[in-house]
């Protein structure tokens, strides 16, 4: 699997060398949730396990848990252990616009780190790394991404599996009729109903549909991939106080190993509402995003 790049040496080292914040005039974010008295976290309704509303209607999950560390880390850097944390729904399509007009100050959820959004927001370092692939019925006999000319796929509105679908299916002269949902929980209603014969998305978010799935046997997702990607925390963009406290607190996470911890909670254990484990083993990618904290985006 792909290995991304190292950070410079200040990323590296910006745990042990970045000045707190009080220290300096605050700005950006860290002002934003000073003045206000509260942060506002952007999180998903379905991107199992990694953020989601459980039988409660709470939202839980991987990135949750890390943006917790986050949270914490701002209280104590502004000395306000009684900061008010909000909660906000976004979707694939909203969450870029929700955090640049302020509606939110961190989002929570399954979002890839590219060059190209790059361009309009920063991100974390990567807490994970996926491939992007299909979930297809065993029964429909579809084993590769060239067994869907002709088909009928789904896709969720607003993530990199739209134009990567759309790359795949000009570079192999195929042609499929693309149905977009307004998130993951819907696409995969639309291939559990038979109006799509796949979903397209990212494998752990794959299988995390199909875990919850009543009948999840007849199920599997294909051996193919389109791109290798890294998920990361989004932030705001110019913002280098913020960015310094998160990149520092996540890399500690990783130091410490607590990490390993909160993967096995998460992909290895049974997670709510249903105790359903996703058997999901770390891989080689993942171990070196923790072992060497980056936030390379995919080009």
């Amino acid at each position: 699997m792909k290995r991304f790049p190292r950070l410079p040496l200040a990323f590296a080292l910006a745990g042990l060398v970045a000045a707190p914040a009080l220290a300096q005039q605050l700005d950006g974010t860290l002002k934003k949730i000073r003045d206000t008295g509260t942060i506002t976290i952007g999180h998903r309704e379905s991107s199992i396990p990694f953020s989601y509303l459980d039988d409660k209607q709470q939202p839980v999950g991987y990135s949750m848990d890390l943006c917790a560390k986050v949270v914490d880390a701002v209280k104590a850097e502004l000395k306000m252990p009684a900061l008010k944390v909000a909660y906000q729904p976004v979707t694939s399509a909203n969450r870029i616009p929700l955090l640049q007009n302020g509606t939110i100050d961190l989002e929570c959820g399954s979002t890839t780190n590219s060059v190209e959004r790059q361009k309009q927001v920063a991100f974390g370092p990567t807490y994970f790394v996926i491939n992007v692939s299909a979930a297809v019925k065993k029964s429909s006999g579809i084993k590769t991404f060239a067994d869907l000319n002709g088909k009928t796929v789904a896709s969720t509105s607003g993530t990199t599996s739209i134009p990567l679908l759309r790359g795949y299916e000009k570079a192999k002269g195929i042609d499929f009729k693309e149905i977009q949902a307004k998130d993951h929980a819907e696409s995969m209603q639309l291939l559990a109903t038979d109006r799509a014969q796949a979903f397209i998305m990212d494998d752990i978010l794959l299988a995390g549909q199909i875990a919850n799935q009543p009948n999840p046997g007849d199920f599997a997702i294909l051996p193919e991939s389109l791109r290798t990607e890294p998920y990361g925390m989004m932030l705001r963009r110019d913002d280098p106080q913020f960015k310094a406290l998160v990149d520092r607190t996540v890399a500690a996470v990783y130091k410490s190993g607590e990490i390993q911890k909160i993967y096995a909670k998460w992909f290895t254990s049974p997670i709510p509402p249903r105790g359903v484990n996703l058997n999901f083993a770390m891989t080689p990618a993942i171990k070196e995003a923790f072992a060497n904290p980056n936030d390379q985006g995919v080009k």
